[in-house]
């Protein structure tokens, strides 16, 4: 049976604000979180989940600074720690001990950070079109320059005070689809409803113009860190790999396919019995275009009943 319709909005209160997110299902159920990728909000998962098994408790929330959630400090810069501790936080106030990961994107990579760092409350980490760490393509060389990047960012959006760009919604959405070209027209709107605003003269924005590019908050590891990440999973893993996605598996010989087969051998060797790949037709939002693509694969990983074994 699928997941119905919506159940309700949360606001889960932190220091700097509210953090918001979608519920469905009940709360007697396993829960799962869900996690949007960079720059998306909650609504990334609305295709997705009534598809879903509907005997499990589904909470997408938005990461600070994105979608209904609140934007940081003044002064303060979104790092992919900083996202990864947001997720202890909601479940602290959740009151959840054990939990499933459904990331999409960043959020896979975020929830996979926190798979690593809390291993014993997570059961299943499910990665749709991403990997549980973050790799650079270039090697972690860039690093400096991204941080140095990410500083000046901030600096710059802090000194400008310009005002927040009203545009028509039709306007809009032209620069998102220019922005994300993977989304249909339909799911972009979709995006758009929780990430903007209406204001009398069109639609703002909602997230924080400290949130620039993704290389600007994400962690990014080493091939040895990545292994050495990977070891300290409990969690049962998922990785569907969209054919047409962020990492292409049609190229051969490339970054791309050194990358892939390096992330898909370290974990098959990690975690063996307790990771399952998969490749399925479509692009990086293979789950919100065509989300019948991953619905059972996600369902029966899912529902399987194994046992997640706790080496301590």
């Amino acid at each position: 049976m699928a997941a119905r319709g919506m159940l309700s909005e949360l606001k889960l209160a932190v220091p700097w604000g509210h953090i918001a997110a979608k519920v469905w299902g009940s709360q007697q159920a396993p829960p799962v979180l869900c996690l949007h990728g960079w720059l998306d909000n909650a609504n990334s998962f609305d295709r997705l989940i009534p598809l879903l098994p509907k005997d499990f408790y589904y909470v997408a929330m938005d990461f600070g600074g994105h979608g209904l959630s609140s934007h940081y400090s003044p002064g303060l810069p979104y790092y992919q720690e900083s996202f990864v501790s947001e997720i202890r936080r909601v479940v602290a106030a959740l009151k959840w001990k054990h939990f499933s990961i459904l990331g999409h994107s960043f959020g896979g990579a975020v929830g996979g950070t926190f798979s690593s760092i809390f291993p014993e409350m997570v059961n299943k980490l499910i990665l749709l079109d991403t990997w549980p760490f973050a790799l650079d393509p270039k090697g972690i060389e860039c690093v400096p320059t991204y941080r140095r990047g990410a500083m000046e960012h901030v600096l710059q959006v802090e000194a400008s005070q310009k005002p927040r760009q009203v545009v028509s919604p039709e306007d809009m959405l032209q620069r998102f689809l220019k922005n994300n070209s993977h989304l249909s027209e339909e799911n972009a709107r979709l995006l758009l409803q929780r990430g903007t605003t209406k204001v009398a003269t069109g639609l703002m924005l909602n997230r924080d113009r400290r949130i620039a590019l993704p290389e600007h908050g994400m962690d990014f590891v080493s091939k040895e860190q990545f292994v050495h990440f990977a070891k300290q999973l409990r969690a049962h893993v998922l990785l569907i790999k969209a054919m047409q996605g962020y990492y292409n598996v049609r190229r051969e010989n490339d970054t791309d396919r050194n990358i892939i087969t390096f992330v898909t051998d370290t974990l098959k060797l990690v975690l063996k019995e307790r990771y399952q790949y998969t490749e399925v037709p479509g692009g990086h939002y293979v789950h919100l275009n065509q989300p019948e693509n991953v619905a059972g694969i996600i369902s029966a990983f899912l529902q399987c009943k194994e046992k997640i074994p706790y080496h301590l």
